[in-house]
């Protein structure tokens, strides 16, 4: 299919921000947007980048009764070498058909859809950060948009992909972060739709998490919705536990979404020799190892905020401090690693940069 590009006047394009420091995350957004239908009896039609606009949905658009919707999050860098690229791009795609199919919606073509993504940033390029430690972060949308009340898959899509320059995730910076954990809310049962990116999953997870921003924490870990003793997500991230020379993760369990981070720290620190293990842990080993020492670090994975030291977590009333409150050296020599290829600082040894541009 043949992309459709109108340009934005230059008389109304927004001005981007101009200090990188005061991106904040997900608040402005570039000039341009790129969309594409989908309809029963043709399939994808339409693939075409527009100046960035408000959508027009029906009131009966399935996606606002019954939810069908699922998203990505991926990130545009500029290289140490003036080139701008992309980490992994095809593991989001593919984890985006992950969730299609799980929510009854069409797959799209990876390799088409980065395609129409590379010529979106090479018409808003300028908008990407300069500044290390920023980048433009891309969310590829998919929704339901039959006008029709009846719970089944809609036979009409939009999928659409904007543009936002961002900075850290967290205030925070690359310095810990307080953790909540909560045994009284769920994210995700298994079964469930716990492991497709899909705003249903976000949704459930606010009022814990706004409960947790009023005690003062930074994210809530969850625990599985069934017994409620083992971890399995740290607020939009996947955790990691540094259990004295063994790195454990919990493992993809149906309920836990599969990060492109998580796979990288996972590929990462076996090539480095490490002891990995992708294995239960509740949360009363947790503490009883934070406790007598053996617990050297926790930290979270995810695109947004690469990786998030741990310095507290608070459980049932108590307090427990991980690694003196400090960033870890596995969680530092990661977000280094990570952030090196990323800016194409480092040879990529495992081609998971993408030069776009």
């Amino acid at each position: 299919m043949d992309i459709k590009i109108t340009k934005l006047d230059k008389e109304n394009r927004r001005e981007k921000i101009a200090n990188d420091s005061e991106l904040g995350f997900g608040r402005y957004f570039s000039n341009h947007m790129f969309l594409m239908d989908w309809e029963l009896d043709q399939g994808w039609i339409n693939p075409r980048i527009e100046p960035y606009h408000n959508l027009s949905l029906d009131p009966a658009a399935m996606v606002l009764h019954y939810g069908q919707e699922v998203f990505e999050g991926l990130k545009a860098y500029h290289g140490q070498d003036g080139g701008i690229y992309l980490f992994r791009p095809e593991m989001n795609f593919q984890r985006m058909n992950r969730s299609a199919r799980r929510l009854c919606m069409p797959e799209i073509d990876p390799e088409f859809v980065i395609k129409a993504l590379t010529d979106l940033i090479s018409l808003d390029q300028d908008w990407i950060p300069a500044s290390e430690g920023c980048s433009l972060y891309i969310r590829p949308t998919m929704l339901a948009t039959e006008p029709a009340l009846g719970v089944r898959p809609s036979t009409r899509y939009l999928f659409y992909i904007i543009l936002c320059p961002v900075a850290a995730y967290y205030p925070e910076g690359f310095n810990p972060v307080k953790i909540y954990v909560t045994d009284k809310y769920v994210r995700a049962v298994r079964g469930g739709v716990g492991e497709a990116k899909t705003s249903g999953n976000y949704a459930a997870s606010i009022f814990a998490a706004e409960e947790a921003h009023r005690k003062g924490f930074t994210q809530v870990l969850w625990l599985d919705a069934v017994e409620r003793r083992y971890v399995e997500e740290v607020g939009t991230s996947n955790i990691f536990l540094l259990l004295d020379d063994e790195l454990i993760t919990p493992p993809l369990n149906g309920s836990i979404l599969p990060g492109v981070t998580r796979d990288s720290v996972l590929h990462l620190a076996r090539n480095w020799g490490m002891k990995v293990s992708e294995r239960p842990i509740t949360i009363d080993e947790v503490i009883e190892t934070i406790k007598n020492g053996q617990m050297k670090e926790i930290f979270a994975s995810g695109t947004a905020a690469i990786i998030s030291p741990v310095g507290l977590v608070h459980y049932r009333d108590q307090e427990y401090t991980v690694s003196d409150c400090q960033t870890g050296p596995l969680a530092n020599k990661l977000y280094n690693a990570i952030i090196d290829l990323q800016y194409a600082k480092t040879p990529d040894t495992f081609g998971w940069i993408r030069k776009i541009g």
